[in-house]
């Protein structure tokens, strides 16, 4: 079969090593993919926003599956545009993934369909934000209500705080068309979870929780980014959690979408807060694969993965999924200056002989007219470890990403450190 990925980061790295991997026979194709990918897939250079590109792409190399990586072609309608060309294409509608481009839209959703969130109220003029802000609780937190590349939540301390960060979207366009409206919404208390499910009409098939690591610095200091970090399996990910993510958060949202003619088929990511009690509520949710919990989840698929794109593309009953027992951390290694002013053109330098156990995802990558591996994002790499158990899979992903060199390299030693301090808590 021939198989296009659209996209061009970790993500699409490793939806492309798992793809090889589950079906070595296939063809791979990917637009415009990096560095890392070009070793496993031909590389188109066709950005992912470019619609009309990609759609005389697939079309003429008459591919069988096509996956659209990143949330913004996704909004754009790139899905739509597929499958009205006849594409088999995985990812939701330019409708349904409004789940993940307005936050003001989700929570709308989510009212409507009683799903568990942060009490909110969305903004479009700043005076009415301040006043708003100045009866809020701290702390509080300040949305963006569109898109902004997993910079767009604000966390605050302070009432002091979230006028700032309202002022700098409204007023100072901070964030660009994203943060023209913005929603402003209560601190949820309790632990993040990552929860993954591959959906259509027929149903939905849960993949292995994640948990991520938003913030740059170790112990969760800094600024939020895209993803400094993940692993799974979380020990806080229980039967009796899944079974409440599942009856209370995936199901009434992917019925309320429905209701609403927006269907939604591909892969519905609900990042939550665990409180105290062991209850879910929805901190976002996302229309796509995330990165990097893709980079730690894929690992953990011994089996089945394409068969089950396929089911979800094409609208059919889910074919089961072989999940392995191993553990997986990755690590991220973020260019200098990231996030705000990430540095690009530093070389990089991959050592052959890594830890066992450990995959390199490429992100960031380019190689330029000599051949030498250099940095172009603002998240280079991500480093999983993979093993029996966690601590040989953290050890792994930390003792890789400590030998592999570029300047200004940046990276959290301590990823999963919530799940060393729970089981030592035990």
């Amino acid at each position: 079969m021939k198989v296009l990925v659209v996209g061009g980061g970790g993500r699409e790295h490793a939806l492309c090593w798992a793809i090889r991997r589950d079906r070595p026979e296939a063809r791979l194709l990917c637009a415009p993919g990096n560095a890392g990918i070009a070793d496993l897939a031909t590389t188109v250079p066709i950005s992912a926003s470019a619609v009309d590109e990609l759609v005389d792409l697939a079309r003429r190399e008459r591919v069988d599956l096509t996956i659209v990586g990143p949330e913004a072609p996704l909004a754009a309608g790139l899905a739509d545009r597929l499958r009205a060309a006849g594409v088999v294409t995985f990812g939701p509608s330019a409708a349904a993934a409004q789940i993940e481009a307005s936050k003001a839209f989700a929570k709308d959703v989510m009212a409507a369909a009683a799903v568990p969130t942060a009490a909110s109220r969305a903004f479009t003029e700043l005076t009415g934000a301040i006043e708003y802000i100045d009866r809020h609780p701290e702390p509080l937190v300040v949305k963006a209500d569109g898109l902004a590349a997993g910079k767009g939540a604000v966390v605050c301390e302070t009432r002091a705080a979230a006028r700032g960060a309202a002022e700098a979207m409204l007023r100072g366009r901070a964030l660009g068309d994203a943060g023209q409206v913005i929603v402003i919404e209560s601190f949820l208390v309790g632990e993040e979870l990552s929860v993954l499910a591959l959906a259509n009409p027929t149903g939905i098939a849960l993949l292995p929780a994640a948990q991520d690591h938003k913030r740059l610095l170790e112990g969760d200091r800094g600024p939020n980014t895209g993803g400094m970090g993940a692993y799974s399996p979380v020990s806080l990910e229980t039967p009796e959690l899944l079974a409440k993510v599942r009856e209370r958060v995936l199901l009434p949202t992917l019925a309320e979408l429905a209701r609403r003619g927006a269907p939604f088929s591909g892969l519905l990511y609900a990042g939550l807060m665990v409180d105290p009690g062991g209850d879910p509520w929805v901190v976002e949710f996302n229309c796509r694969f995330g990165d990097p919990e893709t980079q730690v989840i894929l690992p953990r698929i011994e089996s089945g993965l394409v068969a089950a794109l396929l089911a979800a593309a094409r609208d059919e009953p889910f074919p089961p999924l072989r999940i392995g027992r191993q553990a997986a951390v990755a690590t991220v290694l973020a260019a200098a200056g990231y996030p705000d002013q990430p540095e690009h053109g530093a070389p990089i330098a991959i050592p052959a002989d890594l830890p066992n156990g450990s995959l390199v995802f490429h992100a960031g990558t380019t190689r330029d007219g000599s051949g030498v591996l250099r940095t172009a994002g603002g998240r280079v790499l991500t480093v999983t470890g993979v093993g029996a158990t966690f601590a040989d899979a953290q050890s792994a992903s930390r003792a890789a990403a400590e030998r592999i060199t570029f300047a200004g390299k940046q990276f959290r030693p301590d990823i999963g450190w919530r799940e060393i301090s729970r089981r030592q808590s035990r």
